[in-house]
This record gives C-alpha cells, structure tokens and sequence, in this order.
C-alpha cells in the first residue's frame, strides 16, 4: 500500500465516523420507520415477502456470516455467491437489514482494502472475506476456529444451539429473548474455550470489538429473537413476514450497536 492510499484511508475512516456520529443524531430527532415498513418499497423483503430460499449447491462460494449467506440464499446478492461488486453490496445490506449507511459504507470499503482490491471497480466471492484475522476471527459463536476448520462456511451446530439456550429473556409473548448479559456470558465462554483447545489461538483487540459488535447485532437487528435467530443462524434464511427489529430513519450506526454492549462489559466478557 502505497503512502498516498494510506492517506487516503485514513480521511475516509475519520469522514465515516463522523458522519456515522451526525446520523446517530439524526436518529434522535426523526421519527422512526412505521411496523412493516422497515424495508424500503420497491426492495426484496418489503412487506415481509423476501424473495425465495434455496440451498447453496456444490461449487457457490460463502463465508462465515450467516447474514451475508442469507443474502446469497434468497438471491439478494449473487446466489452462486461469487463476482460481488463491493458497492453493490453497501446498498444491499443497508435496503435488507437496516443498517446505517456509514456502517455499509465502512464494511465493504474495508473487505476491499484488506482484499487489496478497488472498491469502485473490483469483486469479491463470500469465501474471500474468511481471511484469518481479516474479518473472521477466532471464538466464533457460530464457527470453529480456522485451526479446526478450515471451511468457514459451515457453521458448527453445537456453538449455536448453545448460543441459543443461554437466553434468558422472554418478550411480550414470552417467547425467549437473547440478552445483553446472556451475549456476555457465552462471549467469555467462547474466549476461554477457544483458548483451551485452540493452539494458534489469537484474538486482538480489534477481533473482540468486532466480535462484539457481531453480537450487538442479533441484539438490535434481530432483537434478540431466538425463534429468528434459530432460523438465520441455522438455516441462513431470513423468515417469513421478518424485517429489521431496528426502525430508525438512518438505521443501525455504529456508534448505536457498540454503545448496546460498551456498558455491559461485553467486549471483556469474563467466564
């Protein structure tokens, strides 16, 4: 990278979050988006309806986010998940979850510089973004360590029903919610086990925001919902009648989904 790119980098990243600060705001004084209406018309997934699932076949490429495989599964972005233009997929995150324009900005434009590639004019296939300590990490909630499974595709079906019955919560129906403190304790649980059995274990600083900022996300696009999670996180499908638990005009910033977990010590969750 040469010193004009990093430069470059650097303005990008401290225009992003400040605008991802002048959208929190904005949030703040304009009314959210009415029930059913979340996603935009006109969008896959408007009104609930979200274009057909179909199971990924031999040879299509994904990675080691269900929300992206989910998107790839019900056609939103390639299905064979391969030849994905990186600015496509801004829009196509933000249009199908609700989240802020900043955030969908940031991801693909940092999938891009750590792929080494343009974000105007380059593609990328799911796989690719399963560099280690790219974006996917070690301690996984969904996945085994790269160490013990190379193919980050596959989920691992023990860490999610786990992740599952931690819930604590129940909702007006009293149906199980995932809480802040139950994302806490199975976070640190993840951390010391993939530590234990993990001899190349590694997990920055940078990983754990990440990770929990993965966590915020079921919390708040999700709403913690297990019956939804159940359904995204073990089938990457998105369910009938579903749209984003978050309402606000600019959707889910940054600043929002990492104040959901700074308070409760998530990003340093104990055991």
């Amino acid at each position: 990278m040469n010193i004009l790119s990093s430069v470059s980098n650097v303005f990008y990243d401290a225009s992003v979050m400040t605008w991802d600060v002048l959208l929190t705001l904005g949030n703040l004084v304009r009314f959210s988006r009415p029930v059913g209406k979340v996603t935009p018309e006109g969008y896959p997934g408007y009104g609930g309806y979200w274009p057909e699932y179909k199971s990924p076949k031999e040879g299509d490429s994904r990675c080691s986010c269900p929300a992206l495989n989910a998107m790839a599964n019900h056609g939103i972005i390639a299905r064979n998940g391969k030849g994905i233009k990186f600015t496509d997929l801004n829009h196509q995150i933000r249009t199908t979850y609700n989240f802020g324009p900043s955030f969908c900005s940031f991801v693909p434009h940092y999938a891009a510089r750590m792929l080494n590639r343009s974000y105007s004019s380059d593609t990328f296939d799911l796989e690719e973004l399963d560099l280690h300590n790219g974006i996917e990490h070690d301690a996984s909630l969904t996945r085994l360590d790269t160490a013990l499974a190379s193919n980050q595709s596959g989920k691992h079906i023990p860490f999610v029903e786990e992740l599952l019955s931690f819930a604590t919560g129940k909702d007006a129906e009293g149906k199980p919610l995932l809480t802040i403190k139950d994302m806490s304790r199975i976070l640190g649980k993840r951390r010391a086990e993939a530590k234990a059995t993990n001899k190349d274990y590694s997990l920055s600083l940078f990983h754990k925001i990440f990770g929990s900022a993965n966590s915020s996300t079921m919390l708040t696009i999700f709403g913690g919902r297990v019956e939804d999670l159940q359904t995204l996180l073990l089938e990457e499908r998105l369910p009938e009648g579903w749209e984003s638990r978050v309402r606000k005009p600019y959707g889910l910033t940054m600043l929002t989904f990492n104040w959901t977990v700074l308070p409760s010590g998530i990003w340093y969750p104990r055991v």
